[in-house]
């Protein structure tokens, strides 16, 4: 019998864990492609890059998408079973809810330890093909774009301008501006035609425009160095100028060079890379003081003074222009203080970079554990709330669920900002969504255990006979009107 309640429930938790994945899913990768829209649009990518983008962040954002879907297909599941009073059939022949819950609990645990695996092994090589990509569409100009009365600059070395743009693909051209500055010169030379047409050749490599019937002007500078400047015009009725259209081809950066970020890396390569950043601002703490020693001189007052006269001799200067011995050792000091101060103030600069690197390095490696952790946090508040509510389908579970998730997710935001700005620890910081949400599972857990009516109002009404509140006691105790 057993068993077959465990397929009766993993079957019922099944069909509403896929769907919401899969709108979670969508919902994350519409919002992180919107991050990005201004750096995608009107650069004619493609549909090979496109698809690119999309499937590595599509990657990106599943350890994200697991808890929402966790909470929100257990929600679901539970609160389908007890809406049918299946959940009520359950517990009548005397299957205790902890061994109700037991099947999606286990299911939870695989999927927290597919999501930590997919943490350390997936996301730095999704991270690393994403962002290299995005870099080298963020590169990338718009794609030519050639408008009406407009002047054009985004050819190198070139601006257009034409007046008007016929044919079914905008490819005639009436009234044609070009200016050449690939002389470096200014505007020295100009071309214009009354008409022309524009193509591309070998695949989009090079752009061309046949001119007719136009002129060309060209600028020579006076050789004698006189005022003023002499023009060459030169007319034609046929003439082609061809344009490289490499700068809005897509590189392709090495990805050797986005290796090193604190993204990239896994549990062991985020540990050695924190451990050479603590190494690195331990030595800077070390060599602090030594670089200090040579600002803390001591000098006899008698010493310098006859120091001082020497000088004087020397350079034959009277004594009266000279500074007294007593402001020369002040002015020696005011230098050195100062120097002493910038020498303190750069190193704690370099002490407080190597310390928010080190921290950036942990946070990283508590993320893992932590997004994989909530997943079971949000099956526990999941799976006991919705054999509360008792109600299934895409209401108020969707309601709840989202609720929940704001929480979890403001808390995790919260949390990995204090461990930056250390206000808090980096461990607890990002522990602290988890920390806060295991009581409110465990609360919820032992409320349906007790099959505790925690949304009806005589629950809210008798909790302060329960908790002892003498004055809240008398308020929320109901008025019996006399015989």
């Amino acid at each position: 019998m057993l068993k077959k309640l465990d397929k009766l429930i993993l079957k019922a938790f099944a069909g509403p864990f896929l769907l919401t994945f899969a709108v979670v899913q969508f919902i994350l990768l519409t919002h992180t492609l919107l991050k990005y829209l201004d750096d995608i649009i009107g650069k004619d990518l493609g549909a090979a890059v496109l698809l690119k983008l999309l499937f590595y962040f599509s990657v990106l954002i599943v350890p994200v998408s697991l808890p929402l879907a966790v909470l929100l297909s257990s929600l679901m599941t539970y609160g389908n079973l007890g809406e049918h009073h299946e959940l009520t059939a359950i517990k009548a022949s005397g299957i205790a809810l902890t061994r109700i819950l037991r099947p999606v609990f286990l299911v939870s645990i695989g999927l927290a330890g597919a999501a930590f695996w997919f943490n350390e092994n997936v996301v730095p090589w999704a991270n690393l093909n994403a962002y290299s990509l995005l870099w080298d569409v963020r590169q990338q100009k718009l794609a030519l774009d050639i408008r009406e009365g407009v002047f054009y600059s985004g050819i190198p070395g070139y601006t257009i301008k034409v007046d008007k743009k016929t044919g079914e693909n905008g490819d005639r051209l009436h009234g044609v501006m070009i200016y050449d500055h690939t002389q470096k010169s200014g505007n020295a030379t100009v071309m214009l035609a009354d008409s022309g047409r524009m193509f591309s050749r070998f695949n989009g490599a090079y752009l061309c425009f046949e001119l007719f019937n136009g002129h060309s002007y060209v600028e020579q500078p006076d050789v004698q160095n006189r005022a003023g400047a002499s023009f060459i015009r030169q007319g034609f009725t046929h003439n082609t100028i061809t344009f490289s259209m490499a700068s809005f081809g897509l590189g392709m950066t090495p990805k050797e060079l986005f290796k090193e970020n604190r993204m990239m890396l896994n549990i062991n390569q985020l540990k050695y890379a924190d451990d050479s950043m603590r190494r690195k601002l331990h030595v800077e703490r070390l060599q602090l003081p030594r670089q200090l020693d040579g600002y803390y001189t001591y000098f006899r007052f008698d010493t310098l003074g006859r120091a001082a006269n020497r000088k004087v001799e020397h350079l034959q200067v009277p004594a009266s222009r000279l500074p007294a011995p007593t402001v020369t050792i002040i002015q020696a000091g005011q230098n050195r203080a100062r120097n002493a101060r910038a020498q303190v103030v750069s190193a704690a600069e370099r002490q407080d970079d190597s310390m928010r690197n080190s921290a950036m390095f942990r946070i990283e490696i508590y993320r893992k554990y932590a997004q994989s952790v909530a997943v079971l946090m949000m099956f526990l508040i999941g799976a006991p709330l919705g054999a509360i509510i008792k109600k299934g389908g895409l209401g108020v579970p969707i309601l709840v669920a989202i609720l929940f998730f704001i929480i979890y997710y403001v808390l995790s935001i919260m949390g990995e900002k204090y461990g930056k700005e250390f206000v808090l620890p980096v461990g607890l910081g990002m522990w602290l969504s988890n920390l806060v949400l295991l009581p409110v599972g465990l609360f919820f857990l032992y409320q349906a255990y007790n099959d505790s009516g925690l949304l009806e109002i005589d629950f809210w009404r008798r909790l302060p006979q329960r908790l002892g509140i003498p004055a809240l006691r008398k308020i929320t105790e109901p008025e019996v009107e006399p015989a």
